[in-house]
């Protein structure tokens, strides 16, 4: 390992002084480091580099913030396959599974390769407009067709590998990665899919017929949904960070990708003690 590249949630409070500390660490191992130009500045240090330069020069990446903070760089760093640090700067996050208390531990197992990396997969997105690629984009989470405060309900017509499965008439609807189903998946009343089970989870956002519900198939499949609404004020989201709007006719093409996020797990918990600890199951 030669290089480590650090990212942070910006201007957290607690960033500074933990990245310092690595840092220090780093280098006692000649190791080298590169921040964020925010972090950079921060700590007075010149080993900085813009966002999208960082993981084409490192070896491995630190994440401090939370699951946010992890899945933006996420798009950024895997293209490249370089395995993932999540460090949680608030309560236990999904992906961000390392707690401050347990960084200087953790790092020092990373550094001498005594770590276990899980992979999540991710997904291809295509938006088409009359028959053009106008948008591709590759995410962590879920891609999301929403409608605007003001805009009516939604007509989308949605075919599996192109088997029509149904026009959902709805507020929008949510195709996510098991990842991506303890967010907005759940939120909207989706269930909860095992990292380790590779599939797509269809949910529809306040369906118009109750008997509309969830559908999960496999991840081989390709979900195409075509929008038609009358209004202008429809969009399309993809992890909760980025977006487009969509025109009437559009269509939103989902696929797994031959990318990967490789994160490096936690050895003091496991994926259902973090499930327990979020959804505080258990507790009266």
């Amino acid at each position: 390992m030669q290089t480590v590249g650090i990212y942070a949630k910006i201007n957290h409070p607690d960033a500074p002084t933990l990245v310092r500390n690595i840092c220090t660490r780093l280098q006692k191992n000649d190791i080298n480091f590169l921040l964020e130009p925010w972090l950079g500045k921060a700590l007075n240090s010149e080993s900085v580099a813009a966002k999208d330069v960082i993981p084409r020069r490192s070896d491995l990446i630190i994440v401090l913030g939370g699951d946010g903070t992890l899945i933006s760089v996420a798009r950024q760093v895997t293209p490249l396959q370089i395995p993932i640090l999540g460090v949680n700067l608030g309560s236990l996050g999904f992906l961000t599974e390392i707690t401050q208390h347990e960084l200087p531990a953790m790092l020092e197992m990373v550094l001498t390769g005594q770590y276990e990396i899980t992979d999540r997969m991710m997904l291809d997105v295509e938006i088409l407009r009359q028959g053009k690629v106008v948008e591709a984009l590759t995410l962590l989470n879920d891609a999301v067709i929403n409608k605007g405060t003001l805009a009516r309900i939604i007509d989308m017509q949605t075919r599996v590998d192109g088997n029509y499965l149904t026009t959902f008439k709805a507020d929008g609807l949510i195709v996510s990665t098991p990842t991506g189903s303890t967010g907005y998946n759940l939120a909207a009343g989706g269930p909860i899919i095992y990292p380790g089970i590779n599939s797509l989870v269809i949910t529809p956002i306040c369906p118009h017929m109750l008997t509309n519900r969830p559908l999960i198939v496999s991840s081989d499949s390709v979900v195409a949904i075509d929008v038609s609404f009358t209004d202008d004020v429809v969009y399309f989201t993809g992890d909760g960070q980025i977006g487009a709007s969509l025109e009437p006719g559009d269509r939103v093409q989902v696929r797994q990708s031959t990318a990967r996020t490789y994160l490096i797990k936690s050895p003091n918990r496991n994926y259902f003690e973090i499930l327990r600890a979020k959804l505080s199951w258990g507790e009266r």
